[in-house]
């Protein structure tokens, strides 16, 4: 593990209460090509503010907060 996955792994850590406080969660398997990758899970399978989450909350903090991060996606 390199240290942009430890990067994005220490960031996902401190999102996770707030995903986890509607029941949901979330699961990193792979970072490529500046692509973050990561499975919702719990009640966010389904869920209709899931796209929100993804895109809206964990994709802008990983781009600002992560060098080489250029996008989120959902993979199921």
């Amino acid at each position: 593990m390199n240290d942009t996955e430890k990067l994005i792994i220490e960031i996902l850590n401190k999102i996770r209460p707030y995903i986890q406080r509607d029941g949901g969660d979330v699961e990193y398997p792979r970072f490529e090509d500046g692509i973050v990758y990561l499975r919702l899970l719990g009640a966010c399978v389904g869920c209709s503010a899931a796209d929100s989450t993804i895109n809206d909350v964990i994709e802008q903090i990983l781009v600002e907060e992560v060098p080489g991060v250029i996008a989120v996606e959902q993979v199921l």
